[in-house]
């Protein structure tokens, strides 16, 4: 028998305990603490708080967008996926576009990927929504296109595309937008569905602590 814990909440409590030990928090405000608590959990990198970018409000406008109802727009099924439902107040809508039958022309008519087409299928619930990237750069950067001229504003962005061609551009593309949308991300080419999963879990997660 190997010696290990199997407890899921006592795994939990330990996992937490040890990112409080092992990130400086000093200067991070209690919500956004825990948005970040549970990204660095789910990569297992406390370092990567050094190349996180984030607006001040980011939790504040997730709180709301979720209290309101507003969608949850993700550009990939692992996102989907990853988004504890539980967290979640009832009647929030948590979509994906990408597998929609119009995507691969689309995709053609615009000259992009797929995933940027899916992208376009959002505008009609994009008020006020939470948008989440973990896949695709090109989605991140289609987005900001359709923002830049004149798209529904959603109420924040959580952007971690990963990789090694257009990753870390799309990322400082949403750092430099003078749009004024709270935003979450990483620097660089890290990034993934767990990291973009767990910052909108970490905000649904405040939601519990208010209730």
């Amino acid at each position: 028998m190997y010696d290990y814990l199997r407890d899921p909440d006592d795994i939990y409590k330990k996992s937490f305990s040890i990112v409080q030990a092992e990130t400086d928090f000093s200067d991070i405000s209690p919500d956004i603490e825990t948005i970040i608590t549970r990204i660095i959990h789910s990569c297992g990198m406390p370092e990567i708080m050094e190349d996180l970018d984030f607006h001040p409000d980011i939790a504040a406008a997730c709180r709301k967008a979720l209290l309101q109802k507003k969608p949850i727009l993700c550009d990939c099924e692992m996102v989907r996926h990853g988004i504890i439902r539980r967290f979640l107040p009832d009647d929030v809508d948590v979509l994906c576009t990408l597998q929609d039958d119009t995507v691969p022309e689309r995709a053609k008519s615009i000259g992009n990927t797929r995933s940027a087409a899916a992208v376009e299928l959002w505008q009609d619930r994009l008020e006020g929504a939470i948008a989440v990237f973990g896949n695709a750069p090109t989605a991140l950067f289609h987005l900001l296109e359709l923002l830049e001229a004149g798209a529904p504003r959603p109420a924040a962005i959580i952007g971690f595309p990963v990789g090694f061609v257009g990753a870390a551009e799309s990322k400082q593309a949403l750092i430099d937008s003078n749009l004024g949308i709270p935003f979450i991300t990483v620097k660089g080419r890290r990034g993934g569905s767990a990291m973009a999963a767990a910052a909108l879990n970490g905000a649904a997660s405040l939601l519990r602590k208010e209730a």
